[in-house]
């Protein structure tokens, strides 16, 4: 399997052997409902995409200034360890360096939403983050897996991530009686733990791959891994000469802040209550409208002030994002409000909720799946 680095290496919708139709949905809407329902999101998303002009191409290289600024003043403060306010400065702008660089530019400029720009330095196939994990891996299995078989059992990876029991579908045995110590190691080492997960292990663990194409494919992932250790381990805490180790630790606390915060983030927008899974043969064969309405109830938003959506680049509209993840992140908010009109309208939940609270559902249920199904 080569990598991707193309979006038209998207894989196919689910189709099934006989022409039966997706029952997704179903227990919401008719087939009549669901068509519409598709058309009304197809016209909201053509509406944006005609808007998209000089507003968003600015707001896009504005974060870019402002990030690049915050970690030249981050990495510059940790010369004065002397100092320790002036220290403590440096670490938190480069921890909010590393979430922007991450979350707002990263995350998205990878889905493509700046293509249609024609600048080479936001151009999806081109972007490298500040993470362990290279764009191309993350590409393949978030952009493309992920987001197409979105909650979808055996397709989508992203449900546990190969570790966590995070759905009542889910078989359990006695390993997932350390849910909770397994998500709340993964929250501090959160970058490796996407790295590791984009690898893929199970290609070769199921015999798809030999351990030799194993390590020739994963080869690039390796030389980035170690690209990054060195900056900010080694290349770094060198150049502060006697400094050494006060620039190790703060680029170290960087890292750790920014996969705290990535890690609240991503799991408040996937696995609070009442965020649903599907089965395969209830996807196959799925309209438009259904791949919509599964990406809707398969999220779940977080509600906060302007600069905390920027902070989680904007993927406290996680609903939105799933929606439509092509389209700038900045344009949400104003997605947001239809979004939730229709969910009136037809009658669905639109998951929603304060930081504290989806993290506290997100908590509850890693504890009550960690421990044997009731009979």
């Amino acid at each position: 399997m080569s990598l991707a680095t193309d979006h038209n290496m998207a894989p196919a919708p689910l189709v099934a052997e006989d022409d039966r139709r997706a029952t997704i949905g179903l227990e919401y809407m008719t087939y009549e409902d669901l068509e519409e329902f598709g058309r009304e999101l197809d016209e909201l998303r053509q509406e944006i995409l005609d808007d998209l002009g000089q507003e968003d191409a600015d707001y896009i290289r504005r974060v870019i200034k402002v990030q690049r600024g915050l970690e030249v003043a981050g990495r510059g403060l940790l010369y004065f360890p002397f100092i320790p306010p002036l220290w403590l400065l440096g670490v938190g702008s480069l921890s909010l360096s590393k979430i922007l660089d991450n979350m707002e530019i990263g995350h998205n400029v990878m889905h493509g939403q700046y293509d249609w720009m024609n600048d080479p330095s936001l151009n999806s196939k081109r972007y490298e983050w500040d993470i362990v994990d290279p764009a191309s891996n993350w590409q393949y299995q978030h952009n493309f897996l992920h987001h197409t078989y979105t909650n979808i059992h055996g397709k989508d990876r992203d449900i546990g991530y190969g570790l966590l029991r995070i759905d009542e579908d889910q078989e359990w045995s006695p390993y997932y009686l350390g849910n909770p110590l397994y998500a709340f190691v993964l929250m501090f080492i959160f970058e490796y733990g996407v790295m590791l997960h984009d690898l893929d292990v199970d290609r070769a663990k199921e015999g798809h791959e030999t351990w030799a194409e194993f390590r020739e494919r994963n080869r690039p992932a390796l030389r980035k891994a170690g690209r990054q250790l060195a900056k900010d381990y080694l290349i770094f805490p060198a150049l502060s000469g006697p400094f050494f180790l006060s620039t190790l630790a703060g680029n170290a606390i960087a890292n750790v802040t920014r996969n705290v915060w990535a890690f609240c983030v991503i799991f408040c927008g996937h696995f609070p209550a009442d965020v649903e899974t599907f089965q395969q043969q209830d996807a196959e064969n799925e309209t438009r409208g259904q791949w919509y309405l599964r990406q809707l109830l398969g999220s779940a938003n977080i509600s906060g002030s302007k600069l905390f959506h920027l902070m989680t680049g904007n993927l406290s509209h996680q609903i939105e994002h799933h929606i439509f993840p092509d389209i700038p992140s900045r344009r949400y908010p104003q997605v947001a409000e239809k979004v939730r009109d229709m969910c009136e309208r037809y009658g669905l939940k639109y998951n929603t909720g304060p930081l504290s609270r989806q993290l506290g559902s997100v908590a509850k249920k890693i504890v009550k799946l960690a421990l044997p199904p009731r009979k």
